[in-house]
């Protein structure tokens, strides 16, 4: 078991790690006898399943893109006494949720679904609307959670509604667009829960930067059938990158797909590719 881990949430950007001018004032009152969640989380376990648990494939559900920039996180210093970091506002939302519905408590990577919420939110240029991020991410995040909270629960996975039948639908689809791709990599064993059990459950929050993730969440979230969607967002990042798949062996391929190489720096030639993906349905 292990508490929510918002200290790492995009450990290669440093926002979550500054200030909030917003801080929970009746906590933060020294006068007052309520506990930070801070001190709490130090001293007890917040139940919580990991999805890197044999669902995934592969041993570790991170991406190597923030995993190595995670490491740089022990030195952190903890802000004193009357500050809250823009971390700790996320950490208190997935607490409250946890305890909210304890069907699902909290799940390893439910950080990475919130954060870009809460970023946008934070950052908004109108004060009227940043000084009450917390509780509007907190709405939009129990209302995303809703759809998607079958991708977290593993009694689920094979069932129609569960991420297993999602991953299956990347690879159906792909082999309708690109069959000699899609013989390549079920020639080298490379299942979709390789790779796909995390783009689609996590949103592809860990596949590319927070700025990347926000464009992509913005198209994703403006369709109606936005998990549909999602799915041809992943055939079309295999499409892309075809011609380095079919010339690599298992462990470049491998390597490729945990860690993916935007083409030319940029997301949109992805979704281009999956709205044409779509419009061809």
């Amino acid at each position: 078991m292990s508490s929510p881990k918002p200290l790492r949430l995009c450990p290669d950007f440093s926002f979550f790690l500054n200030p909030t001018d917003y801080p929970c004032h009746l906590i933060m009152d020294l006068e007052n006898e309520y506990e930070t969640l801070r001190k709490r989380v130090e001293q007890t376990t917040l139940k919580s399943r990991t999805v890197a648990r044999n669902r995934s494939g592969v041993t570790n559900v991170s991406s190597p893109l923030k995993s190595s920039a995670s490491n740089s996180l022990g030195d952190y210093d903890p802000l004193p006494n009357g500050s809250e970091a823009h971390w700790e506002v996320v950490e208190r939302i997935l607490f409250i949720y946890a305890k909210l519905n304890p069907g699902i408590a909290y799940v390893q990577g439910m950080n990475e679904i919130v954060g870009p919420i809460y970023y946008t939110f934070a950052t908004n240029p109108n004060s009227d609307w940043k000084e009450h991020a917390e509780a509007d991410t907190f709405f939009c995040f129990t209302n995303l959670m809703a759809e998607i909270r079958d991708n977290f629960i593993k009694s689920l996975d094979d069932s129609q509604c569960g991420i297993t039948s999602k991953m299956e639908s990347v690879y159906s689809t792909l082999k309708e667009e690109d069959e000699e791709l899609y013989l390549k990599l079920q020639e080298q064993n490379i299942k979709p829960q390789f790779f796909a059990f995390r783009w689609l459950t996590l949103l592809l929050s860990q596949e590319f930067v927070l700025p990347d993730v926000i464009r992509i969440w913005d198209s994703l979230f403006a369709d109606e059938k936005r998990f549909d969607f999602l799915l041809m967002v992943s055939c079309a990042m295999l499409i892309l990158i075809r011609n380095q798949l079919l010339e690599g062996d298992f462990t470049i391929n491998m390597r490729l797909l945990q860690d993916y190489p935007l083409p030319n720096g940029d997301v949109l030639p992805i979704l281009k590719k999956a709205k044409e993906l779509q419009d061809s349905k």
